[in-house]
């Protein structure tokens, strides 16, 4: 069994994995899922308030997804979300840039009606090659227990 919620300290940061958009990706993701001009020429994108060829806000966080199945929930006992509680675009993400993802605990507690289980709220963070924080999302992740039934220390009754 890989990572369990037992595994998962409030307050720790964990770098989760780096990718960087290429031109094709952007435009092709667009195409398919977000088709506004900005994310589908370079003109149309310099026409625009951002100057050039922007991601898509959705292909930004979809990454972000990816490298955290990959890189972090692989062999975990994650049982899915119920649901993100804000995401923000703060930057755009533009061809070239990479991407490096931190995921931070943000709290956690033992689920009282289904105790084999904890609900997690983690805080996602996108920083760029020039160290700029280009998406935030704050999520809450539900996560087996490895052993349930056993309090950690410091839970509270």
């Amino acid at each position: 069994m890989g990572l369990s919620f037992e595994d998962l300290e409030v307050g720790k940061a964990y770098t989760v994995g780096s990718h960087t958009f290429t031109r094709e990706e952007i435009v092709h993701f667009a195409e398919q899922f977000d088709p506004q001009p900005f994310h589908l020429s370079e003109a149309d994108g310099e026409a625009s308030m951002f100057g050039g060829l922007v991601a898509s806000g959705w292909h930004t966080c979809s990454v972000m997804m990816g490298m955290f199945v990959r890189h972090f929930l692989r062999d975990s006992t994650s049982m899915g979300s119920p649901g993100i509680d804000d995401i923000r675009w703060i930057k755009p993400t533009r061809v070239g840039d990479t991407l490096t993802m931190t995921n931070t605990v943000l709290s956690k507690r033992v689920s009282a009606s289904k105790p084999d289980r904890g609900i997690v709220e983690t805080r996602w963070d996108g920083v760029n090659q020039h160290g700029e924080t280009i998406v935030t999302v704050q999520s809450k992740a539900l996560f087996g227990l490895r052993h349930p039934g056993v309090r950690e220390p410091g839970s509270v009754s």
